[in-house]
């Protein structure tokens, strides 16, 4: 489940929310760019991550909780700051911001305690 978020869900998001944005790089110029290229390079770090998952790689586990923590990470830093559009509606954006903390506390305590992913990767 968690090679289909970073492999499948992640990119596919990226490419979702990169559409949507790129009519307001005219406008908003270069934070939104940064923003974007940082939403990227966290990406990046998902699909290796997945992959390393994929293939039972020695490191994949502390690069998918690398992942997870920049994901979370990024994800709060577009909700909190302005330099990224949104179509939230008012109140929403503390709801997205603990469901992405949610999430990623859930699969960081998977991957921190599940003895499948032990027995796996070890």
């Amino acid at each position: 489940m968690l090679c289909a978020l970073l492999l499948v869900w992640q990119p596919l998001s990226l490419g979702l929310i990169a559409s949507n944005v790129v009519d307001s790089l005219i406008v908003r110029g270069l934070p939104v760019a940064l923003v974007l290229l940082a939403r990227l390079l966290v990406a990046g770090v998902g699909i290796a991550a997945g992959l390393a998952l994929a293939a039972r790689r020695e490191s994949a586990v502390a690069l998918a909780k690398a992942s997870l923590v920049l994901s979370a990470a990024m994800d709060v830093f577009v909700y909190v700051t302005p330099y990224f559009p949104n179509n939230r509606p008012p109140g929403d954006t503390s709801i997205a911001i603990i469901l992405s903390i949610a999430t990623a506390a859930i699969w960081l305590a998977y991957l921190s305690r599940s003895r499948r992913v032990r027995n796996t990767f070890a």
